[in-house]
């Protein structure tokens, strides 16, 4: 960090005002008929778990690696376990590695919602830049059926509110 530089999450807070949502963890970050998505980094850092709070579903994406499990532990017990989040996963690089994430989602009942294959076109267009969407048009359907999935989770848990 340097001298007068901000800091991530007081960025992240002053974000969170601007689109109309709650900067307290106790309520969900609202804006109407407005869709919100914001990334963050892998991890459990404090910009991570401040973009978390007042989320109404929290979408993982891992590699199906001991790694990719292990930070999918940690980040689980903070989303679901400590915020009380409802999660989901998208497997990444599908295909390689082991069965730990596929295992560790179904003993934790934590959907799968996609998965992406280790596939070199897809890493070609992503060093180049290219949305996934446009360099491979057969996503955009898989992306949308994602977005389903997700909204149908995040309106099952505001009836059971």
């Amino acid at each position: 960090m340097n001298i007068g530089e901000a800091m991530a999450v007081p960025v992240i807070r002053e974000l969170k005002k601007r689109i109309g949502g709650s900067t307290t963890p106790a309520t969900p970050l609202r804006t109407g008929d407005r869709i919100v998505i914001l990334d963050a980094s892998p991890g459990t850092s404090c910009p991570v778990v401040e973009t978390m709070r007042g989320a109404d579903f929290v979408l993982m994406v891992t590699e199906p690696t001991p790694f990719g499990l292990h930070d999918l532990k940690l980040a689980v017990e903070v989303a679901r376990d400590e915020l009380g989040l409802p999660v989901g996963v998208v497997i990444n690089r599908d295909g390689v590695g082991d069965r730990g994430v596929e295992d560790y989602c179904a003993a934790e009942n934590i959907p799968i919602l996609m998965r992406i294959p280790l596939d070199r076109r897809i890493a070609e267009a992503y060093s180049e830049g290219m949305p996934l969407v446009e360099a491979l048009p057969e996503y955009r359907a898989k992306f949308i059926q994602l977005y389903l999935r997700i909204a149908d989770h995040i309106s099952k848990s505001i009836k059971e509110e």
